[in-house]
C-alpha cells in the first residue's frame, strides 16, 4: 500500500546514504528551518533590531508555538507556554504541585518510577532537598505505579512513554487513579509529544512538561513546553509563588518594571526571563511539520513501522531480546533491544549509516519518527542488525571506546 505521508520527507535535510532512526533523541532538520532562522538573523535580528520585539512579535512567540503544541497535545491554546528547558520546566511545575497540595500536611510522598528519565528523578530530589518539609520520593517499577498511589501522596511524577523501553503509561486511568486518591498528576511529555496522540484535558490531567527538539523536530536544546490546567491556573491566583521561579517575563505587566512581584494570572506565570528567540523560531517550523501530517496519520505509520521491524528482527537477529511492549498499545514510537554488547553492537551500526543509539547498560534503541522513516528504512536497518551481530563486526576494537554522548 501506498505510504500516505510518504511526501513529507522530503520537507527534512537528510544526509545521502544515512538511514536515521534516532528522531526520539534529536528530530531532522527541516529544510524550511534553515530559511526561517536565517530570516530571523538577518532581517528581524540584523534589520529590526530590537524594535522586532514588536514589529515581528517576538514577545508572542512563547505563546504562538504554544498554541501549536496544545493541538499535538489535546490542550487549550492557553494552557500552553513554550519556556526553558524541560528540567527546569519540571521544576517549575513539580514545584507548583506540591504548594498546591501544602493545605494537605500528611501528604508528602512524590511518586515516580525508577526507570523514569534520570533528570526527572534528579529535580525531585534536589526539591525536596531544597524545600527541606519532609518531602520523599518513592520510586516504583513501571507497572507498580498506580498500587503505590495512597493518602500520603501529594503528587505523581510520570513519562508517558519511557525513554529506554518506550513502554507507553494509560494516562487517563494512572491521572484518574491520582485524583480518586487525591494526588495530583504530572506528566513528561518528551517521549510522546508529536508522535502519538495525547489528550491531557480529556484525561483531566494536572500539569505537563515536554521538550521540543525530539518528534517536534526544533533543533538541539530547543525550548521545551509547559501545560497546566485552566483549574489549576485559577486555583493559583491567590498564590503569588506557587510557582516559584518568579521572572520578569511572568509578572502580569513586565514593562511597569514593579519591583514586587505580581504574576500573570495565566499560563504566562510559568515564564521566567527573556525567551530564546532563534530556538523557539527553529521550533515552531518543526512544530509546523508535525502538524501538516496530522497527529492520527503519524501514529497510524508509527504503528506499521515498529511493528514490522520487530516482526523481522525477531526473524533475522539472533542474540537480541525485545524490551519494548509488544502490544502496540502499550508502546510509543520507538522499538528497543537488549544485547550484551548493545554499544559496540550500535556503533558498528552507526559506521555502516544506520543511526540509532545506545541506553545503559545493554539497550539498542530505534525510534521511529513517521514524518521521514520509510518502510525501506525498516527492510534496510533490519539486515544491517543482522549483518553485523551474524559477522561479529562489533567486536572491532574502534567499537568499543566509549564516547562522551551514547
Amino acid at each position: 500500500t501506498q505510504d500516505p505521508l510518504a511526501n513529507h520527507r522530503n520537507q527534512f535535510a537528510l544526509p545521502e546514504g544515512v538511514i536515521y532512526l534516532d528522531g526520539n533523541s534529536l528530530g531532522a532538520l527541516p529544510h524550511a528551518t534553515r530559511t526561517r532562522v536565517q530570516g530571523v538573523v538577518a532581517k528581524e535580528w540584523g534589520d529590526g533590531l530590537i524594535r522586532s520585539w514588536n514589529a515581528a512579535n517576538w514577545i508572542d512567540l512563547p505563546r504562538r508555538v504554544g498554541a501549536k503544541i496544545a493541538q499535538l497535545i489535546g490542550a487549550e491554546s492557553h494552557e500552553v507556554i513554550c519556556a526553558d528547558s524541560t528540567s527546569i520546566n519540571l521544576f517549575k511545575v513539580l514545584a507548583t504541585a506540591l504548594r498546591l497540595q501544602a493545605s494537605s500536611r500528611d501528604r508528602k510522598v512524590i511518586v515516580s518510577e525508577r526507570t523514569n528519565f534520570p533528570t526527572d528523578l534528579y529535580v525531585a530530589q534536589g526539591l525536596v532537598d531544597l524545600l527541606g518539609q519532609g518531602h520523599s520520593l518513592q520510586l516504583v517499577e513501571f507497572d507498580e505505579a498506580a498500587a503505590a498511589i495512597d493518602e500520603r501522596t501529594a503528587v505523581v511524577m510520570l513519562t508517558h512513554v519511557n525513554f529506554k523501553t518506550g513502554a507507553m503509561h494509560d494516562t487517563p486511568a494512572l491521572t484518574g487513579r491520582a485524583h480518586e486518591a487525591g494526588a495530583l498528576m504530572v506528566w513528561d511529555l518528551s517521549h510522546s509529544a508529536g508522535a502519538l496522540p495525547v489528550t491531557l484535558n480529556k484525561a483531566d490531567a494536572d500539569i505537563a512538561v515536554g521538550c521540543g527538539y525530539k518528534y517536534l523536530n526544533g533543533g538541539p536544546g530547543a525550548p521545551a513546553f509547559v501545560f497546566a490546567a485552566g483549574r489549576h491556573l485559577s486555583a493559583m491566583a491567590n498564590e503569588p509563588f506557587a510557582q516559584p521561579l518568579a521572572g520578569w517575563l511572568g509578572h502580569r505587566a513586565p514593562f511597569e518594571f514593579d519591583p514586587d512581584y505580581r504574576p500573570a494570572m495565566s499560563i504566562d506565570r510559568f515564564a521566567v526571563g527573556t525567551p530564546s528567540i532563534l530556538g523557539l523560531s527553529a521550533l515552531e517550523v518543526g512544530v509546523d511539520t508535525v502538524l501538516a501530517a496530522g497527529i492520527d496519520a503519524l501514529r497510524a505509520k508509527s504503528i506499521a513501522l515498529t511493528e514490522l521491524f520487530i516482526r523481522i528482527v525477531e526473524a533475522q537477529c539472533h542474540g537480541v531480546a525485545l524490551e519494548s511492549p509488544r502490544n502496540v498499545q502499550h508502546r510509543g514510537s520507538q522499538v528497543c533491544f537488549s544485547h550484551p554488547h548493545a554499544y559496540a553492537v550500535m556503533q558498528a551500526m552507526i559506521a555502516r549509516g544506520v543511526i540509532g543509539d545506545f541506553r545503559a547498560p545493554d539497550i539498542l534503541r530505534f525510534g521511529f519518527a513517521p514524518l521521514y522513516v520509510r518502510y525501506a528504512d525498516v527492510w534496510d536497518a533490519a539486515k544491517c542488525l543482522h549483518e553485523v551481530i551474524a559477522g561479529s563486526e562489533w567486536q572491532r576494537d574502534e567499537f568499543h571506546l566509549k564516547a562522551a554522548v551514547t
